[in-house]
C-alpha cells in the first residue's frame, strides 16, 4: 500500500482539508525547515514525515527544505549534506532547489529598518546581563530599556554601523519594540538582530549582524508563501511574535502556524546539545554511530526508511506530549525487515564439530531457502563438510528436559542438511568444551528421513572450511533508564556501559560477505544484520545487529 493510499488523519490534516475545503488556499506550501548545526535524529523524522507526507498526500502541495542558517558560529555544510542525505533516504523530494535564510539576508535587513522607521525596534546598548535583569520574571512585569525611546533617525544609524562592523559584538542589539509588560515572555521587546563577526558558510564576511531565530522564521515562511507553517509545541508561545511581526509589516502572505508534540523517545536523548557532547567526549564514535538516534546512525545500523515512515505513521500527531516506547521503533524495522530480509546464516559464538563418519575429502553443496515465507526469493548453495561451527549456547552437557538442542547423545537437525548425534564431547585442560565428535545419518540430508523420525531442535551452522570470519558489532540501547535526562545527576551518568559488545571471530557462510555495503540479513535464530557501510570491507566484514528476532526487552521484564 502506498504512502497515499494509506493517508493519516490527524488534526492538521484536517485543518488542511478544511482550509482547501473553504477555499482558504487552492493549494498547500509545508517547509522543513532544520538549523544546520547538527544532524537529524528520529525527532526531525517525525517533522520530515509530517511535512513531505502532506505533500504526497494533496494534489498541488510542496514541501521546501529550508536551512535556518543565522548562527555562523555553530553551522556547518557538513551538517547541510549530512540533512539533504537524510532527507533523500527517507524517500522525499523537495521543493525546486533547497531554500536558506541566507538567502533573505538583504530582505530581512530590509525589513528590520521598516520596524525601526515605524518606532517598532529599536537599538539597545544594555549588555546582556542588564537586560536579563530589566527583562522580569513569570509574574513580574519587565522594565523598560532606558535606550526604548530613541528617535527613529538614532536607531537607523546606529543599526547602519552595526552591519558595517564599527561596534564589537554585545555592545548594541536591535530589539522589537512590543511590550515589556506582556505575560508573555516571547513578547516583551525580544532581540531581533545581533552582532556577530564570523564569516557565514554562503555568505562569507559580509555581514557583521545576523538576524534571530523568531524574526527570520516568519519572514522566511512568508517570503516562500507557506501556507500552513508546522512545528512543535515548544513553538506555541512563541506563535504570538510570529504573528506580529507579520501583522506588524503587513507582508502579503501570513502563513498559519500549528503546533504539535514532538518525540519523545524512551532510553533516548534527542537534544542535539547533547548528542553533539556525546559526540566531541567520544561516547559515540561520531554522528553516525549505530547507537546514536540520528538518522544517519539508524541508518548505518541497517534500519529500512520504510520502517522508520512506519513508525511515524504508527505514533501519528497530536498535541499530547507522551513518551514513545522504544519497542515500537524496533517492532517497525523487525516486521519490515521479516519480509524483505533473506535468511543465512552466521555463528556469533563457535563452537567447533566434527563429524567423524563424514567422509574428510567430501564437500557437498545443500539447497537452502533464502526465505521460507516467501519462495519467490528463490534457494542458494552452502558447502557443507565433515568440520563444522555451531553456536556454543546450542549444546548442554547436562540438558534440562527442555533444552531441544545439542547434548551428549541427543540427535538434532541441522538447518537443510542432515540429523547429527553427539557422541563425544572434549575439554581442554580448563575444562572448557572446544569440540563436539558426532555422527550424521546420510539418510536424512535435507532435513528428513525415511522412517519419519522426528528430532526437535533445528541449528543453524557453517562449514569451517568455508566459512569466513567477521567482526559482529550487537548494539544495545545506549542508555540504561528511560528517561535519561530526569534520572540522575547528568544524562550522561544513565549511559549503558554494555551499548556496545563486539564480537571478533564470528563465523558466517561464505556468499554473505560478497554483498553490497549496508545490505541486510537475519542471521537465522539469531536476529537482523548488516554490513556496515563504514567500515566492512571484504578482507575483515563487519556486521551490525540491527533488531532481535524478538522484543528480548519485553522478555527479560517478564
Amino acid at each position: 500500500m502506498s504512502e497515499t493510499e494509506n493517508k493519516p488523519v490527524d488534526f492538521i490534516r484536517n485543518i488542511i482539508s478544511e482550509d482547501l475545503a473553504s477555499g482558504k488556499h487552492t493549494h498547500v506550501v509545508t517547509r522543513f525547515p532544520p538549523e544546520p548545526n547538527g544532524y537529524l535524529h528520529i525527532g526531525h523524522a517525525k517533522s520530515l514525515c509530517l511535512n513531505f507526507g502532506i505533500s504526497e498526500e494533496y494534489a498541488g502541495a510542496v514541501c521546501n527544505l529550508r536551512f535556518d542558517d543565522t548562527n555562523p558560529e555553530k553551522e556547518d555544510v557538513e551538517y547541510i549534506d549530512a540533512i539533504k542525505a537524510d532527507v533523500s533516504w527517507l524517500g522525499f523530494a523537495w521543493n525546486g532547489d533547497p531554500h536558506y535564510a541566507s538567502d533573505y539576508f538583504e530582505s530581512l535587513y530590509a525589513y528590520a529598518v521598516d520596524l525601526v522607521q515605524m518606532g517598532k525596534a529599536y537599538v539597545d546598548s544594555l549588555s546582556a546581563q542588564e537586560i536579563r535583569e530589566h527583562r522580569g520574571t513569570l509574574t513580574e512585569p519587565g522594565k523598560n530599556s532606558p535606550y526604548r525611546d530613541r528617535s527613529a533617525e538614532e536607531n537607523l544609524a546606529l543599526l547602519e554601523g552595526m552591519k558595517k562592523g564599527d561596534f564589537d559584538e554585545g555592545t548594541h542589539i536591535l530589539r522589537a519594540k512590543i511590550d515589556m509588560a506582556s505575560p508573555n515572555m516571547n513578547l516583551r521587546d525580544p532581540a531581533i538582530y545581533r552582532i556577530r563577526k564570523a564569516d557565514h558558510h554562503r555568505t562569507g564576511d559580509a555581514w557583521c549582524i545576523y538576524p534571530m531565530y523568531d524574526f527570520t522564521h516568519c519572514l522566511s515562511d512568508a517570503m516562500e508563501g507557506i501556507t500552513h507553517s508546522l512545528c512543535t509545541l515548544e513553538f506555541a508561545d512563541h506563535r504570538p511574535l510570529y504573528d506580529w511581526v507579520l501583522e506588524t509589516l503587513k507582508t502579503p502572505c501570513h502563513p498559519q502556524q500549528i503546533e504539535f508534540s514532538r518525540l519523545n523517545l524512551s532510553y533516548t536523548v534527542l537534544s542535539k546539545r547533547k548528542l553533539l557532547q556525546l559526540v566531541e567526549q567520544g561516547y559515540v564514535s561520531g554522528w553516525n554511530d549505530p547507537r546514536m538516534p540520528t538518522i544517519s546512525g539508524i541508518r548505518r545500523r541497517g534500519y529500512t526508511p520504510e520502517a522508520l515512515r512506519t513508525f511515524c505513521r504508527r505514533i501519528g500527531i497530536s498535541k499530547k506530549e507522551t513518551r514513545i516506547d522504544y519497542t515500537i521503533l524496533e517492532d517497525c524495522v523487525r516486521n519490515d525487515l521479516n519480509e524483505k530480509a533473506p535468511r543465512v546464516m552466521g555463528v556469533l559464538d563457535p563452537l567447533k564439530v566434527t563429524v567423524t563418519n563424514y567422509p574428510e575429502s567430501l564437500v557437498e553443496e545443500v539447497d537452502v531457502m533464502n526465505h521460507p515465507q516467501k519462495p519467490e526469493m528463490g534457494t542458494r548453495k552452502v558447502p557443507f563438510s565433515r568440520e563444522l561451527y555451531i553456536e556454543k549456547s546450542d549444546f548442554m552437557e547436562e540438558p534440562p528436559k527442555k533444552f531441544f538442542r545439542l547434548g551428549p547423545g541427543r540427535e538434532v537437525r541441522l538447518r537443510s542438511a542432515y540429523y547429527i548425534t553427539c557422541t563425544e564431547v572434549v575439554k581442554n585442560e580448563a575444562g572448557e568444551v572446544v569440540e563436539l565428535l558426532c555422527t550424521y545419518d546420510p539418510e536424512s540430508r535435507g532435513g528428513s528421513t525415511p522412517d519419519e523420525r522426528k528430532v526437535k531442535g533445528t541449528l543453524h551452522w557453517v562449514s569451517a572450511r568455508h566459512a569466513v570470519s567477521a567482526e559482529v558489532r550487537v548494539y544495545d540501547r545506549l542508555f540504561n533508564v528511560e528517561n535519561p535526562e530526569k534520572e540522575g545527576d547528568s544524562f550522561l551518568d544513565n549511559l549503558n556501559p554494555n551499548s556496545l559488545t563486539v564480537l571478533s571471530d564470528c563465523k558466517i557462510e561464505p556468499g554473505v560477505v560478497q554483498s553490497e555495503k549496508g545490505a541486510f540479513f537475519q542471521f537465522e535464530r539469531t536476529g537482523y544484520f548488516n554490513l556496515d557501510p563504514v567500515d566492512s570491507t571484504p578482507d575483515k566484514p563487519v556486521f551490525n545487529r540491527t533488531a532481535t528476532l524478538r522484543d528480548a526487552w519485553a522478555k527479560m521484564n517478564k
